[in-house]
C-alpha cells in the first residue's frame, strides 16, 4: 500500500489507474481499444510500445493523441508516464518486462503465458513478491461462469473425491495463414512451444484450478509440426497422476476440424461433464465406495440422479481481468488470476514436452536444467524461420 500511495502522488489523478501497454499486436491491440473507449472503470491508456513503426503510426492514428508512444520497453517503464503495465509481447519477454517493471515499482498484468520455462517464471514471481506490486495474470477463461462453476462445486466436495479428470479440448483450430501472420509463430527461437504454450495455457490452468490440484507426475505425447508448417507442438496427449490416486488425461490440438470441448470430473459422489457451454452433474444417492461396502447383487450400480446446472454469467472477457486487476491496484479487490499462479500452467506443458523429448514420465516439479538443456537442443537444431509471408494483426475477439 505504501508503494502504491507513492505512485498516486505523482498522478495527477489518484483515482485513475494510468497503463501502459508493452506489445501491439494481435493481444495488446484488443486491450488498447477498450482502454481507449473507457471500458475499463478507473483505468486510463497513457502509453503505448511497440518496435514496428507500424504499429506505432497505428496507435498515433487511431488511439488517443494525447498517447504517449515508445519503441523500447525500457523508455516505456522509466518513463514515469504509467503507473501499471500491461505486457502483451512474444511469450520470452513477459519474464524480463516484468521484472523491469517491478523495480521500477510499477503493477503488472501480464499476458498468457508467465514465460516459456519455469526458471524464468519462478524468478520473476519472487520479484514481484519483493516489490510489494500487484501483478496479475490475463487468464480470462477464469471468469467464465461455466468454469467458476465447476470449481465451485469441487470445492464443496459435490464430487467427493476427485478421482479422474478428462479434458479432449481440440477446438483450438488454426490455420496456416495464424502461423504466417507473424514471423515469430511457430518457433522455438521466438515463440517457445506451440499449443501448449499459445492456446491451452487456458485449459491447463483450468484444469489445476477448477480441482485444486497439479499432477505429482505427467507422461505426455507431442507431436511437432504434424498439421502445419511449424516446428512447435500441435498435437498432445497426455496422462497424468495425482497424490491422491487420481489420474488425469489431457488432449489438445490446432489441427482438428470441428473440434471437442468436453470437460469431465469424475469423484466418489458422481461426474460433471462441461460441453457446449453446458453443465451436467451425474450425482449418485451414495458415495460409490459405500456402494460397493453394502451390494451383495453382483451386477448393479449406485442410484444416480442427473440435472443440468444452471449457468449464470456472460462468457469470459479479457476486460473483466483488466478490471479486476485496475480495482486490486485501487481498492484491494481480491485478484481472479494472480500473477503468481501463471507458473502453474507453465510447469504442465514444461512437463508435456519434457516427457517427449526423454521418453519417459516426468516428476513434479520438474528438472529445470534438464527442460532448458532440451529446450536449447531445439532451438539449436531447427533451421532459419521464414519470414512471415501475410504478416499482419489479426482481430482476437472470437478467438478463444
Amino acid at each position: 500500500m505504501e508503494k502504491r500511495s507513492l505512485l498516486h502522488a505523482a498522478n495527477s489523478h489518484p483515482d485513475m489507474v494510468r497503463i501502459g501497454i508493452i506489445g501491439l499486436g494481435n493481444m495488446g491491440t484488443g486491450h488498447a481499444q477498450y482502454l481507449v473507449n473507457n471500458e475499463v472503470d478507473g483505468a486510463v491508456l497513457t502509453a503505448v510500445c511497440d518496435k514496428n513503426p507500424r504499429r506505432l503510426t497505428w496507435a498515433k492514428e487511431n488511439l488517443s493523441k494525447d498517447i504517449r508512444t515508445y519503441d523500447r520497453p525500457d523508455d516505456l517503464i522509466a518513463s514515469k508516464q504509467v503507473d501499471a503495465v500491461l505486457i502483451a509481447t512474444p511469450h520470452y519477454f513477459h519474464p524480463e518486462q516484468a521484472i523491469a517493471s517491478f523495480q521500477h515499482d510499477l503493477h503488472v498484468l501480464s499476458e498468457k503465458p508467465s514465460g516459456v520455462y519455469t526458471r524464468q517464471a519462478r524468478e520473476m514471481n519472487e520479484v514481484a513478491e519483493s516489490s510489494g506490486m500487484v501483478f496479475g495474470m490475463m487468464l480470462n477463461m477464469r471468469t467464465d461462469p461455466l468454469y467458476g462453476k465447476v470449481k465451485e462445486l469441487v470445492s464443496n466436495r459435490e464430487l467427493g473425491k476427485v478421482r479422474r479428470t478428462n479434458w479432449i479440448i481440440t477446438d483450438w483450430y488454426r490455420p496456416q495463414s495464424y502461423y504466417d501472420s507473424c514471423s515469430w509463430r511457430g518457433t522455438w527461437k521466438d515463440e517457445g512451444g506451440g499449443v501448449l504454450l499459445n492456446q491451452a495455457p487456458h485449459q491447463l490452468d483450468l484444469w489445476q484450478w477448477t480441482t485444486d490440484m497439479m499432477p505429482s507426475r505427467v507422461r505426455a505425447f507431442t507431436y511437432f509440426g504434424k498439421y502445419r508448417d511449424i516446428e512447435v507442438e500441435d498435437d498432445v496427449t497426455a496422462f497424468a497422476e495425482y497424490k491422491n490416486g487420481a489420474t488425469g488425461l489431457f488432449v489438445t490440438t490446432t489441427g482438428e476440424a470441428p473440434g471437442t470441448n468436453r470437460y469431465e470430473i469424475t469423484g466418489d459422489r458422481g461426474k460433471l461433464v462441461a460441453e457446449e457451454r453446458k453443465l451436467v452433474f451425474d450425482r449418485l444417492r451414495i458415495p460409490e465406495q459405500e456402494f460397493n461396502n453394502s451390494f451383495q447383487g453382483g451386477f448393479g450400480a449406485p442410484e444416480s440422479w442427473r440435472c443440468e446446472i444452471p449457468i449464470a454469467g456472460e462468457k469470459p472477457d479479457y476486460k473483466k481481468i483488466t478490471q479486476n486487476w485496475v480495482n486490486a491496484i485501487l481498492h484491494g479487490e481480491k485478484l481472479i488470476a494472480p500473477g503468481k499462479e501463471g507458473i502453474k500452467s507453465l510447469t504442465l506443458s514444461n512437463a508435456m514436452l519434457l516427457s517427449t523429448w526423454t521418453d519417459n514420465w516426468v516428476d513434479l516439479p520438474i528438472d529445470e536444467e534438464l527442460f532448458e538443456y532440451h529446450l536449447e537442443k531445439q532451438i539449436r537444431n531447427s533451421p532459419l524461420k521464414k519470414q512471415a509471408t501475410n504478416e499482419r494483426v489479426l482481430n482476437v475477439r472470437n478467438s478463444f
